[in-house]
């Protein structure tokens, strides 16, 4: 019997809404479009990826890769055509509506180059795509997704963010189907040392200044217990791996935090994107029980607020932000504004503030450094949740400062208590599993 199965009446109403609108979002979606065309479009960019999986080869071109798994890696080299910005909304993907897909109007798939499955190829490809900050991207994409849901989806963050990073995508086997979530959070067990290894191979190459690692949903699960076997084994994470960016988590909060304390004290910048109105992880943490998920928390709440403080991790809270995504699951990506923060400020691993964003009151954050920083003023000032504002909100500013200056005498009183560790109340969940 499923999960689903044994979940009480009403809530089955509300499982069954989700799923039909995760349904309804990939009906009609074209399959097929790894094919390279002949030639972009005037005005159109290429984005150039490495695309790493742990997929076992579909034996079609057109798809590349299944969503079986495999007992080796894969290594391609994608490029994407992405059409000039005069043809598409900013943080969307122009999945085309048939094929051949017309790079006037579509992303397209201009080019893949299959390489051979070993570090030589990987490093060869990164001696050509590094840019002058040395600097790498690595995606983890989430459940429910094909190779080429990954594939176009990581070109149009790559695109949009402008990040100033050589772009990696690590793909690992979904089922690509609302029914197959055991089989995808399987799939993450199965991909957790294939990821590590990538990971340790990027830290310990001379020719790597920094890495952040990008993930979403599910992938998060993923990419957090990589990390940890890192830490378990070699003693920390290692020191190049800088930031975490993990967006619309779909970990359970128990487990992130015992997760987070394996990391050690020499731990990356972790920033977290949440949104209480995440219609997918609602699904998601009724099928796991009916325990919150991180993604989930409300961090202007207790004990969530004091912990995230504590923990030195920076929340941005996106539930008041509106973007096109029918599901709220990928406002990080769908949200232009939000997709070049993590370009040109959370990838370098800078605290997010007002002036890089100007999203009015759609966001809020609650910046990290409290408890690494006390005693000094920068680390104070970022210590507070603070209202994004741009120049029509900044009068709210004085506002935010009064409550700033009690917060922060609050903040130090806690983290001045003798014996007390940020990790072990990490995000430790509410008594409160009511529906």
């Amino acid at each position: 019997m499923s999960a689903i199965a044994v979940l009480p009446c009403k809530v089955h109403a509300v499982v069954a809404l989700v799923l039909s609108a995760l349904l309804l979002a990939g009906c009609g979606r074209t399959v097929g479009v790894l094919v390279p065309v002949a030639e972009s479009a005037p005005g159109a960019s290429v984005t150039d990826l490495l695309v790493i999986t742990t997929r076992k080869p579909s034996g079609d071109p057109a798809t590349l890769y299944s969503g079986q798994r495999d007992k080796n890696f894969s290594l391609d080299e994608i490029k994407v055509s992405i059409p000039p910005d005069s043809q598409r909304k900013a943080g969307e993907v122009a999945w085309p509506r048939r094929l051949p897909p017309n790079p006037a109007k579509d992303f397209a798939t201009v080019e893949v180059n299959r390489l051979e499955p070993n570090r030589q190829a990987g490093f060869a490809w990164l001696h050509e795509n590094l840019p002058k900050s040395r600097d790498v991207l690595v995606f983890v994409h989430g459940f429910n997704n094909t190779y080429e849901d990954a594939v176009f989806r990581f070109a149009q963050i790559v695109h949009d963010s402008k990040v100033d990073a050589a772009p990696i995508l690590f793909t690992w086997p979904s089922g690509a189907s609302v029914f197959d979530y055991n089989y995808d959070r399987e799939s993450t067990i199965y991909s957790r040392d294939g990821l590590e290894t990538v990971l340790k191979l990027l830290a310990d190459s001379p020719q790597v200044h920094e890495v952040t690692v990008l993930a979403h949903s599910m992938g998060t699960w993923l990419a957090m217990e990589s990390l940890r076997q890192m830490a378990i084994r070699d003693g920390r994470v290692a020191p190049k791996i800088k930031n975490v960016i993990l967006a619309s988590p779909d970990i359970d909060i128990d487990v992130f935090a015992k997760q987070f304390r394996d990391l050690g004290d020499k731990r990356p910048k972790f920033t977290v994107f949440v949104s209480q109105d995440d219609k997918a992880l609602a699904v998601s943490r009724l099928v796991a029980g009916n325990v919150n998920r991180l993604g989930q928390i409300d961090p202007s709440q207790e004990p969530y607020r004091s912990a995230a403080e504590r923990a030195g991790i920076t929340v941005v809270d996106l539930t008041r932000l509106k973007t096109g995504d029918s599901l709220n699951h990928d406002k990080f990506a769908s949200s232009p504004q939000i997709a070049q923060a993590i370009g040109t400020r959370l990838a370098t691993g800078q605290t997010l503030t007002d002036s890089e964003v100007g999203l009015g009151d759609s966001i809020s954050i609650l910046a990290a450094g409290t408890a690494k920083a006390v005693g000094t003023g920068v680390g104070l000032a970022v210590s507070a949740p603070i209202s994004v504002v741009d120049a029509k909100t900044r009068k709210n500013l004085s506002r935010q400062a009064d409550t700033l200056s009690e917060q922060v005498g609050t903040s130090r009183a806690n983290t001045g208590k003798k014996g007390h560790s940020a990790a072990d109340e990490l995000l430790t969940p509410t008594d409160d599993k009511s529906e």
